[in-house]
């Protein structure tokens, strides 16, 4: 497993490292030491799932302090544009977005900032989940 960091302070990019053979193939998606390791020290309290069709746009979604959620965020089936924005008014990054594929093929994930608006599009019927360090708080 290896952390790509982006030009967004705390955005990390997720690459798994996969082992296949003809049986098919295993890869680590989550290793809370190793995380830590590369500087990502949250407390992951909860797991989300969706599925969407083919061109369905999800998002912008965020929570307000104090229920902000740092997402980790991948994609098991499909493939999707995932889309963050930037929402920390001190950063030098404020207000602009960044934007990676996706998909069951490359099984890349995200790290997001709890600051960060977050949403994708389905580019194909997909199923994406989601580790989230704060609770759902639906007034948020």
């Amino acid at each position: 497993m290896t952390f790509k960091e982006t030009e967004f302070d705390g955005l990390f990019e997720v690459i798994p490292q996969k082992h296949g053979d003809d049986r098919g193939y295993f890869l680590e998606t989550y290793h809370k030491e190793k995380f830590s390791d590369a500087g990502i020290n949250y407390d992951f309290l909860q797991d989300n799932q969706s599925f969407s069709v083919k061109n369905t746009l999800r998002g912008l979604h965020l929570q307000r302090p104090p229920h902000q959620q740092v997402k980790y965020v991948r994609v098991l089936k499909g493939k999707v544009l995932d889309v963050v924005v930037d929402l920390r008014q001190e950063s030098k990054t404020f207000g602009k977005y960044y934007s990676k594929v996706l998909s069951e093929e490359n099984q890349h994930g995200l790290v997001v900032p709890g600051e960060f608006a977050h949403g994708f599009l389905a580019l194909e019927d997909s199923v994406f989940c989601y580790k989230c360090s704060n609770l759902y708080n639906k007034a948020s």
